[in-house]
């Protein structure tokens, strides 16, 4: 035994060159081991909450904000963390991340947040930054617990299921819709001035007169009956229509326009070829052939596809429609003025048409703070006022 411990620690202290492929092989492996095993606990320290807090920038600031969110607190009781929102789920982006991180670290050192009014005076930019990553990843961490093939669209609000549906079928980005979900928006991002409280305020001096137009002036509620109990669709904000009767709390009104004839069909648009939204059907109300009039079709030559000329008449609350709409244009192009001008100088109204103007005003909702009822209304002004009705 004696002999055989010599002979080791002479093997041990001889020159690399004298000792053999399989030695080192072996201890190679060993402090592979040692160093995956200490780089990956590491790893998982700083993808923790407790972590991410540790720094009282974010301790006191976004933290707070979000104990007051569905994430935090919610009927199924699932929570979700900072890592599980923040931190790429894969190997390789998850590092990419973490490097990127450096620049955090050296903000944190050198008090670039270090105070409320300096991470409030950084906050538009610094959400900016994590809303580029999930629109470059198309959100891939909320759609590890939110996928589109699970969800129940059929179940959600009017409203809802209208917005979720063309998600779902675009496979959207998350954060297209939902800044704000977790925490606070920026201030500097809402300079609307309340437009559609304004808006919904001088609604309610409209008179419902048979036979005049009215315009909604956010998404309203379609049903069936005066009694408002059978889902008939989603009016889009903007939308003209007719008063043909009316109840002590409900008005009937005409919607006509042109459908795409593919699908149900349930999406009503304004005019042939023109991609201005009116309605949404409901799936019943847009397969029916006695609440659905139709009349000529017609095919688009720049896509092919085939539009149906389309009346129907369906209920909805006396509430949240004006019988004028220049107040709407009004609101919505010092919205326009004012909010997309921040960044940059706004393209003129009428140098798109109306159909190029929602893929242009999509890329604009990254950088201001409208809920989705003052999308609508200001893209519809862009889009009636675009190089489409301009020339005529």
């Amino acid at each position: 035994m004696k002999e055989f411990l010599m002979k080791l620690w002479t093997t041990l202290k001889r020159p690399a060159t004298k000792i053999s492929l399989g030695t080192l092989t072996l201890g190679g492996f060993i402090a592979g081991v040692i160093f995956w095993g200490g780089f990956n606990t590491a790893l998982e320290v700083t993808n923790t909450e407790k972590f991410c807090i540790s720094c009282h920038s974010m301790r006191d600031n976004v933290y707070p904000e979000l104990q007051h969110t569905v994430h935090w607190s919610n009927t199924s009781g699932v929570r979700a963390t900072c890592p599980d929102c923040h931190v790429p789920h894969n190997w390789t982006d998850k590092i990419a991340r973490k490097m990127q991180a450096s620049k955090e670290v050296y903000a944190q050192i050198f008090g670039v947040i270090g105070t409320r009014e300096k991470f409030l005076d950084k906050r538009l930019e610094l959400a900016q930054h994590e809303w580029a990553r999930f629109t470059a990843n198309g959100s891939a961490e909320c759609k590890t617990c939110h996928k589109y093939e699970s969800m129940q669209i059929e179940n959600m609000r009017p409203a809802a299921r209208l917005q979720m549906a063309q998600a779902a079928e675009r496979d959207q980005s998350c954060i297209d819709c939902h800044k704000g979900i977790a925490h606070e928006l920026p201030a500097e991002m809402d300079s609307t001035g309340g437009m559609l409280g304004k808006l919904i305020s001088m609604s309610h001096s409209t008179s419902y007169d048979k036979d005049k137009p009215v315009y909604s002036v956010n998404f309203l509620e379609m049903y069936v009956d005066k009694e408002l109990t059978t889902d008939g669709g989603v009016l889009e904000p903007a939308t003209k229509v007719t008063v043909i009767d009316d109840s002590k709390e409900a008005i009937r009104v005409s919607i006509t326009g042109w459908r795409k004839m593919k699908g149900f069909g349930r999406v009503i648009y304004e005019d042939f070829g023109l991609n201005i939204a009116s309605a949404a059907l409901s799936k019943a109300v847009a397969q029916s052939d006695t609440d659905v009039r139709t009349f000529e079709t017609k095919e688009d030559d720049l896509t092919g596809l085939t539009w149906q000329r389309v009346e129907v008449d369906l209920w909805a609350k006396k509430a949240n429609f004006l019988d004028n709409i220049d107040p709407v244009w009004t609101e919505a192009k010092q919205a326009y003025d004012t909010n997309c001008s921040l960044c940059h100088t706004q393209p003129d109204v009428a140098h798109f048409d109306a159909n190029t103007w929602p893929g242009m005003f999509d890329g604009m909702m990254g950088f201001v703070n409208f809920d989705q009822a003052t999308q609508s209304l200001v893209l519809k002004y862009l889009q009636k006022h675009s190089s489409t009705f301009a020339e005529h």
